[in-house]
């Protein structure tokens, strides 16, 4: 029985029941359509039968949501010139400037339409500030079988050639680029991802080293946990065992006993952002020491690479050997901490 079995049958020894046989076609309170208060067991499967309108659809035939922008109809571009023509003349933001071109005054760029009263900015007709208005002139240029669901830079040009509003540009690409069709359709032609560089070796063994805890562990003579250290040089490594809950001190006094004991002083340590490596104590130990502290970058786990698939080989290794129970891998630490380090490195050839 392992430790976490151990426990459940500890607390569930405090309860008198009897645990009894129930065919499956009788147990329908485990499934959710069945959590009805008029549903009962023996008459289940008649009462869904006669009674489907009590059980509603819970998933959608689309999992995917839709936009917003998909909720709102195109308008045939006259219907939209004939809206812009009324609304444009309430809007304050060109009041002022319909004004001066009443009177005959020049502004720049803006013209009056003379005939249909239609308020022009560089030969296109300007839209009010009207969402619902700048979604159809969207949804018409970008949606329709004329369209064809072009890019931003095509959408963008097309809508130029004869509306105008301020924000246009930003408004335009946010709407194609949350496109549900576009999104599923379309190929992704982004530019390759750069490669991942590797970080600087010191020269010289001892100088530099990662360090990472593997967590979760079965209890083990009272250890939950395992701290790998890998010397980034020679690739050696040593596997520490360590309790559940341990605090910077501690961790300083594992450091000490397992790494600096034997090696001396090293010029860097490089590990992730967990609460230990980051706390004031272990900050102010690297600092007394003179030893550059490096942390990962944040959900990279990449940058730290060599650790974690270090962590993965002495997982495999655990695995082979330990008891059923699990509770034995303390005792296989270090013939697992040999057997990594007897073997060849791809890297150093050694």
């Amino acid at each position: 029985m392992t430790h976490c079995q151990a426990c459940w049958a500890e607390f569930l020894s405090e309860f008198h029941f009897t645990i009894t046989y129930r065919p499956g076609r009788l147990a329908t309170l485990p499934d959710a359509l069945s959590h009805w208060e008029n549903v009962y067991p023996e008459r289940g499967v008649d009462f869904i039968s006669k009674n489907p309108q009590n059980f509603h659809q819970v998933i959608k035939q689309d999992g995917i949501e839709e936009s917003r922008f998909f909720s709102i109809k195109a308008k045939k571009a006259s219907d939209l010139i004939d809206q812009s023509q009324k609304e444009v003349w309430q809007d304050k933001d060109y009041k002022e400037i319909l004004k001066q071109l009443e009177r005959g005054e020049s502004v720049s760029d803006y013209s009056l339409e003379p005939q249909a009263k239609l308020l022009l900015f560089k030969e296109r007709v300007v839209v009010p500030r009207n969402e619902e208005m700048q979604l159809n002139i969207l949804q018409k240029h970008h949606e329709s079988p004329l369209a064809g669901h072009p890019g931003q830079e095509k959408t963008l040009k097309l809508i130029k050639r004869d509306f105008y509003w301020a924000g246009m540009n930003k408004f335009i690409k946010d709407y194609v680029s949350s496109c549900q069709q576009c999104s599923r359709n379309k190929n992704i032609h982004h530019k390759n991802f750069g490669l991942l560089n590797p970080l600087q070796i010191l020269s010289g063994p001892w100088n530099s080293l990662s360090m990472d805890f593997i967590t979760q562990f079965p209890l083990s003579n009272n250890f939950y946990s395992i701290l790998v250290v890998v010397y980034r040089f020679s690739k050696m490594s040593i596997f520490i065992p360590a309790y559940g809950t341990i605090t910077a001190l501690d961790l300083s006094q594992i450091f000490i006993n397992h790494v600096f004991s034997k090696h001396g002083i090293l010029a860097s340590i490089i590990s992730d952002r967990g609460s230990l490596f980051v706390s004031s104590f272990w900050t102010k130990l690297c600092q007394n020491l003179k030893i550059s502290k490096d942390i990962s970058t944040a959900f990279h786990p990449e940058t730290d690479g060599q650790t974690k698939r270090v962590n993965q080989i002495l997982e495999q290794y655990l695995w082979m050997y330990v008891s059923y129970h699990q509770g034995d891998w303390y005792t296989w630490l270090p013939l697992a901490e040999f057997a990594y380090n007897n073997a060849e490195n791809t890297s150093t050839k050694k």
